[in-house]
């Protein structure tokens, strides 16, 4: 009686075939929701983390051309044909080239700038150096490097009248006005409608070389 008892209570001691199968299918499923919960949550990092990249490289563009901007000056060259000096910069609504003394990679010496837009593609900045010449035929071999996809650019620039008013324009040659503009505004619109306008305004203190004398009469078509 004592040996049937003992033998009755060790079977029931232990689990059963479907126990044990009942209790994997719940640890499968389990690690299931936890192996998707972890796969979201990383997907959402990833996310945040490139959006975050995305508006760092953005902001690191406009700071960038801002401090060019306004590290802008009257970069002078002599004309081969004319002997004439002139000044580089040329900028129109949609295009500028220009002269900084800053340079992204910090280089040594003057660089040239030149930053403009395609369609469906985005904002281009190209980089050269720019020495006592024209830096215009470097600027066409440089390699130009797309900043800010999927935006576009436009430029204004601001000038004094004769009677000291100050005014924006849509252009500005200073092959032709001898000097560069007072500040430079440069708006980049994104594509898509739920991206961030973003806006610089440059103020540029050398506008004025030391020894050509600047234009005073501007004839402007507003």
């Amino acid at each position: 009686m004592k040996l049937k008892h003992m033998f009755t209570r060790s079977r029931h001691s232990g689990f059963t075939l479907v126990e044990i199968i009942l209790a994997l299918a719940l640890t499968t499923m389990l690690l299931g929701l936890l192996s998707s919960g972890v796969f979201i949550v990383a997907e959402d990092w990833n996310r945040n983390s490139e959006n975050l990249d995305k508006n760092l490289d953005e902001a690191l563009a406009i700071l960038q051309i801002d401090r060019a901007l306004q590290g802008a000056f009257p970069h002078s060259y002599t004309n081969e044909e004319t002997l004439a000096r002139h000044i580089f910069f040329s900028g129109d609504d949609a295009h500028l080239t220009f002269v900084s003394a800053v340079s992204p990679q910090r280089n040594a010496g003057s660089t040239a700038w030149e930053i403009y837009s395609i369609d469906n593609e985005g904002v281009y900045l190209t980089l050269a150096p720019a020495f006592s010449d024209n830096p215009a035929a470097r600027l066409e071999e440089a390699e130009p490097r797309l900043i800010l996809p999927d935006y576009s650019v436009s430029f204004s620039y601001l000038y004094q009248e004769l009677d000291e008013n100050r005014a924006w324009r849509d252009d500005w040659y200073a092959e032709e006005n001898l000097s560069l503009p007072l500040a430079v505004y440069a708006r980049f619109e994104p594509a898509d409608t739920q991206g961030e306008v973003m806006e610089v305004v440059a103020p540029i203190r050398a506008n004025q070389h030391r020894t050509i004398r600047p234009n005073t009469i501007i004839e402007v078509g507003l």
